[in-house]
C-alpha cells in the first residue's frame, strides 16, 4: 500500500471525526439545523463550478431518478447531520461518534425489519453485541439503578440520526443510480437544502436559540465543515474505494471514533472514560461479527452501482 492510498484511507475517518468536534464548538453559536444547512450550502458552492456541466449532460437521468434523489436528499443531507449537530448541543463528541459508528449494524437491522433482508446467526450475534455496546455508552457504563437513569437527550438524537443514515444507505442500495457519484451528490445536496428550508424557519421561530452572530469564528466553522468533512472526505473515500475493494475502506471507517477521542482530548479537553472503551470494543466486535463474508473461494465483492459508496457524513 503506497502513501497516497493510505492517506486516502485515513483522511475520511479523521475528517468525519473532526466534524463532531467542530459541531460541538458550534453548539451555542449556530443553531444545529441552520449549521447543517449552511454546511451544505458551502459544499454546494464549492462543488457546483466543477460539476455543473456534468449535471447538464446527465439531466435526463436526473429527471428520471428525481424521486430517489429527493428521498435520499431528505434522509442523507437534511436529517443525518442536523440530528448529529442537534445531539452535540447536549451530548459530547465521543458519545455521538460511538453511537454513529454502530451504523453498519443498524443497516443490518433495518434491512431485516423494512426490506426482509436475511440475517445469519453470526450476523445476529454481531448485531446484538453492537447494540449492547451502544446501550452501554448511552447508560454511561452504569447498570445500577437503571430506573433512575435518564438518557442524555443528545444521545437519543444521535441514535435517531444513525437510523436515518442507515435508511438512506438502504435506499441507495435498493435504487441503484446511473449517475456519476459527484453528480448524484450535487443533486442530493440541492434536494436536501430544499427540504431543510422549512426546518430552518421552524428552528428560528420556535427553537429558542439565540440569534447567530456572523463573525470570523462562525464563518470558519461553516467553511471547515462545508469543505473538509463534506467534500474532501468524500473524494478521498471515492479514491480509496476505486483503488481497493469496498471492504478495506469500511474497516478504516472504524477509526472514526478513535480519531474523535484523540481530537476531543486535544481540542476540547474531554477525556474518554472507561465505559467508552468498553462500548467501542463491543460495537467494533459486533461489526466484525456482523460483516458480510464472501463464500469460500470467492473474491471480495467489487464496487458496483448496486452497492454505492457512502455520501459524506
Amino acid at each position: 500500500m503506497n502513501g497516497g492510498l493510505l492517506l486516502a484511507l485515513l483522511l475520511p475517518p479523521l475528517l468525519w471525526g473532526s466534524n463532531a468536534i467542530v459541531g460541538k464548538m458550534a453548539a451555542g453559536l449556530i443553531p444545529p439545523v441552520t449549521l447543517n444547512t449552511l454546511r451544505w450550502l458551502m459544499a454546494l458552492a464549492v462543488l457546483l463550478p466543477f460539476v455543473l456541466r456534468r449535471v447538464a449532460r446527465h439531466r435526463a437521468a436526473v429527471r428520471a431518478e428525481w424521486r430517489a434523489i429527493v428521498i435520499g436528499g431528505f434522509w442523507g443531507i437534511t436529517c443525518y447531520n442536523a440530528l448529529q449537530y442537534l445531539a452535540l448541543t447536549t451530548s459530547n463528541p465521543i458519545n455521538t461518534s460511538l453511537i454513529g459508528s454502530s451504523a453498519p449494524v443498524f443497516i443490518l437491522l433495518l434491512g431485516r425489519v423494512l426490506f426482509g433482508a436475511p440475517i445469519g446467526a453470526r450476523s445476529a450475534c454481531g448485531a446484538a453485541l453492537s447494540v449492547v455496546g451502544v446501550a452501554w455508552v448511552m447508560l454511561g457504563g452504569r447498570l445500577d439503578g437503571l430506573d433512575a437513569i435518564h438518557f442524555v437527550r443528545g444521545d437519543l438524537f444521535m441514535l435517531a440520526g444513525t437510523c436515518a443514515w442507515s435508511l438512506y444507505t438502504w435506499l441507495l442500495k435498493r435504487h441503484p443510480t446511473r449517475l456519476p457519484t459527484d453528480v448524484l451528490l450535487a443533486a442530493q445536496i440541492v434536494a436536501g437544502l430544499a427540504w431543510s428550508l422549512p426546518f430552518v424557519l421552524a428552528e428560528h421561530a420556535w427553537g429558542g436559540y439565540a440569534p447567530m452572530a456572523i463573525d470570523g469564528k462562525t464563518a470558519a466553522i461553516v467553511a471547515y465543515i462545508g469543505i473538509f468533512p463534506s467534500l474532501v472526505a468524500f473524494f478521498c473515500w471515492q479514491t480509496a474505494v476505486a483503488r481497493t475493494s469496498p471492504q478495506l475502506p469500511i474497516f478504516f471507517m472504524n477509526l472514526t471514533p478513535i480519531f474523535t477521542v484523540l481530537l476531543s482530548v486535544l481540542l476540547l479537553g474531554v477525556a474518554p472514560q472507561p465505559y467508552h472503551a468498553v462500548g467501542l470494543a463491543l460495537i467494533l466486535g459486533g461489526i466484525f461479527l456482523a460483516r458480510p463474508r464472501p463464500a469460500a473461494g470467492q473474491p471480495l465483492a467489487k464496487h458496483t452501482a448496486a452497492s454505492p459508496p457512502r455520501a459524506p457524513r
